[in-house]
C-alpha cells in the first residue's frame, strides 16, 4: 500500500491552459497522458520521484463520463471551479475493499501510440465523490510496470518530490476508510491535517523542486 498519484481536475480555460500553470510553477513539464474510454476522461502527467506522479484531468463530452464514477467525479470537481480532486493508493490486491464496499472493482485502460496498452483495476470513486477527502485504490495490472505514469519520461526519473499534502478531513476517518492505518500509504509524505470548513479533501500539495519548495 503506497501513494501512488494526486489527481487535480481542471479548471474552466480547459486541460492545456490548467496544465501549463502548473508546470510553470513547478519547472516542469508534463507528458501527454491520453484518453481513458471507459471514463470518458484524459490527462497530462508529470512523473515524481518515488515511482510517483500528478495527473491533471479533463472529463470529455463522451457518454462514458456521465455512467462512470470517476467521469462524474472530476467533472464535478471541475464544475466547481478545478482543483485537486483526490489521492490515489496503489495495492497488489483489492479483494479485502472489494469485500468492505460489497462491489468489484472495475477496469481501466489507456492505450499508447504505439498500441501498448497500460490496464489497472479500481475501486473507491463513489467513496471519493461523498467524502473527497478518502482515497481511491487501484492495482496495476501485471506486466504493466514499465508502462506506469512515473515512467512517462524514459531514462529520466522525476526531479519533482512530493513532499507533503494538508488534507481538510480527519486522519482517523480516512484510517477507518483504508482498514489500516493512514500513515501506511504515506510514509514518505508529511500531512497536515485541518478542520473542515466546507467540503472535505486536499487542500494543498507541496513539491520539492529544484527552484525549492512548491505549494499548489
Amino acid at each position: 500500500m503506497r501513494l501512488d498519484h494526486v489527481s487535480y481536475a481542471c479548471e474552466s480555460d480547459g486541460l492545456l491552459a490548467t496544465t501549463e500553470r502548473i508546470a510553470a510553477a513547478l519547472g516542469a513539464d508534463f507528458v501527454k497522458g491520453g484518453v481513458h474510454p471507459r471514463f470518458g476522461t484524459r490527462n497530462m502527467i508529470l512523473p515524481l520521484a518515488n515511482n510517483q506522479y500528478v495527473e491533471v484531468v479533463e472529463v470529455l463530452n463522451h457518454p462514458a463520463s456521465d455512467k462512470a464514477p470517476f467521469g462524474q467525479a472530476v467533472r464535478q470537481r471541475s464544475e466547481c471551479g478545478g482543483g485537486w480532486m483526490g489521492w490515489c493508493v496503489a495495492l497488489d490486491d483489492l479483494s479485502p475493499f472489494e469485500e468492505r464496499l460489497g462491489r468489484a472493482s472495475v477496469p481501466g485502460n489507456r492505450k499508447f501510440p504505439d498500441g501498448q496498452e497500460l490496464t489497472w483495476r479500481q475501486i473507491g470513486i463513489n467513496g471519493l465523490i461523498a467524502d473527497p477527502q478518502v482515497p481511491y485504490l487501484l492495482r496495476w495490472d501485471d506486466g504493466t510496470e514499465e508502462l506506469h505514469p512515473s515512467n512517462a519520461l524514459p531514462g529520466m526519473p522525476g526531479s519533482v518530490k512530493l513532499k507533503s499534502l494538508t488534507i481538510a478531513g480527519s486522519a482517523a476517518r480516512v484510517t477507518d476508510w483504508l482498514g489500516q492505518p493512514v500513515e501506511k500509504p504515506l510514509e514518505n509524505v508529511d500531512v497536515t491535517w485541518i478542520a473542515p470548513a466546507g467540503t472535505p479533501g486536499i487542500m494543498s500539495v507541496t513539491f520539492d523542486t529544484a527552484n525549492g519548495p512548491v505549494e499548489i
